[in-house]
């Protein structure tokens, strides 16, 4: 080791140093021989031809991860399950395989990936699940379902019918977020907790509407015959948004009230968080003495045009789809006098919405109640002109308002560049009557 020291230190003693002897004005700019002259300064071949390169093959291996790790995580045909004390289980996640379309919740479920055949593959788009071979799924009664967990069926796309079993007690009202092809969900008879009323999910008594299915919509056209709508170069057409040649105003008016009308029974008192979601919705029918409108209840229904409020006779309504105004009492416009609480974000987005009135019982507001319900008409000849909810009618005075609990940003507001609104607010307002 001594010996290899020593000849280490002789070596380094015979370097030659070298000194370089650069001009000042050239420190950055001097070439050694034998070297790549230096960059400074001086642009790269095509430099910026390299770097949009870079950025879009960035930006499209980041847009396909994600695309793939949503896949992966939503479209397992994974089915999870948690044991929550001895002989009961909670469905923590339904993950759809892509070929399920009606699914039972009453015990665990499985599913043999090796029982898939390349039939039901192709047969995974047909509209009816009765051509799709289900052997592929089993349940196993050793293991019932009691609870279902908050966003157990998220974002399924594929899923229509969800038949909930009597042993279910307890669902999230998250349960069925974004479940953009479910028409119905249906509960036994014999559920203690739950029923449903023509596929939409209420609690037992029906105080409570829970879910409003995205696309119960696609199951009332079938239900009632509008099924061979076609547009006027006789092209197939699966809804009507308004007359045509083909059909006239009061054909879509029929339309409408078949199929986008809803009147919620006069037992309830509360629409649940996330109830009516994403509704493909026109008129709705709320009865006097609904207390409570839960968070998101209303989210993003941009289909939405108009709130009646009803006065049931004394027998009740318990008829959701619409017959007529004359078996629902007195009606008036807007929301029911009964009302206490508005939640969070509960009428966000609903920009088909002209007219609100707050009604003087109504203590209490979440933030952001009605945000992003206006916008701008881009076909107006001033260019400034607002449409959706413009003004909040609110029956209470000021002073009396100032009180209640109101939550933050909860009116419409329009804010965009330079073009900045707060909608008026109108106090000791008085309902407007219904437009003949």
């Amino acid at each position: 080791m001594k010996k290899e020291k020593t000849k280490q230190a002789k070596t380094k003693a015979e370097v030659e140093e070298v000194v370089l002897d650069i001009p000042e004005d050239e420190i950055w700019t001097y070439q050694i021989e034998g070297l790549a002259p230096p960059k400074i300064g001086v642009s790269y071949a095509d430099a910026k031809g390299k770097k949009a390169a870079f950025i879009i093959f960035i930006s499209v291996a980041v847009c396909l991860s994600l695309f793939f790790s949503v896949r992966a995580l939503l479209n397992t045909g994974d089915l999870e399950y948690k044991e929550i004390k001895s002989g009961e289980y909670e469905l923590v996640q339904f993950s759809n395989n892509g070929l399920i379309k009606s699914f039972d919740v009453e015990y665990a479920a499985e599913i043999d990936n090796s029982k898939i055949d390349a039939g039901a593959m192709i047969a995974g788009g047909a509209e009816n699940e009765e051509e799709i071979n289900m052997d592929f799924l089993s349940y196993d009664k050793a293991r019932p379902i009691t609870t279902i967990h908050e966003y157990a069926f998220n974002c399924d796309s594929t899923l229509q019918v969800i038949n909930i079993g009597a042993g279910v007690t307890d669902i999230d009202c998250k349960a069925f977020y974004s479940c953009w092809a479910l028409q119905c969900i249906y509960v036994d008879e014999g559920n203690p907790n739950y029923c449903d009323v023509d596929g939409v999910l209420y609690n037992k008594d029906k105080t409570e509407i829970i879910c409003y299915p995205i696309d119960h919509d696609k199951y009332l056209r079938k239900e009632l015959g509008y099924t061979d709508l076609v547009d006027d170069n006789g092209n197939p057409m699966e809804e009507l948004w308004g007359p045509t040649e083909k059909y006239d105003e009061g054909f879509f008016q029929q339309y409408n009230e078949d199929v986008r009308t809803y009147v919620i029974p006069s037992t309830v008192k509360k629409i649940g968080p996330l109830c009516f979601n994403y509704a493909n919705i026109d008129t709705y029918y709320l009865p006097d003495g609904l207390k409570e409108i839960g968070t998101l209840a209303f989210f993003d229904c941009g289909n939405m045009h108009n709130i009646y409020s009803y006065i049931p006779a004394a027998d009740g309504v318990s008829e959701t789809r619409f017959k007529g105004r004359e078996g629902l009492g007195g009606i008036y416009l807007s929301l029911p006098e009964s009302l206490e609480i508005i939640g969070s974000d509960a009428f966000t987005k609903d920009r088909g919405l002209s007219y609100m009135y707050i009604p003087a019982n109504v203590k209490q507001i979440g933030h952001h109640a009605f945000w992003d319900s206006v916008y701008k008409d881009k076909n107006d000849e001033n260019g400034n002109n607002l449409r959706g909810i413009t003004q909040m009618n609110i029956a209470a005075s000021e002073e009396d308002f100032k009180t209640y609990e109101i939550g933050s940003s909860w009116r419409p507001k329009y804010d965009y560049l330079l073009f900045k609104k707060t909608i008026d607010t109108v106090y000791n307002a008085e309902r407007e009557a219904i437009p003949d």
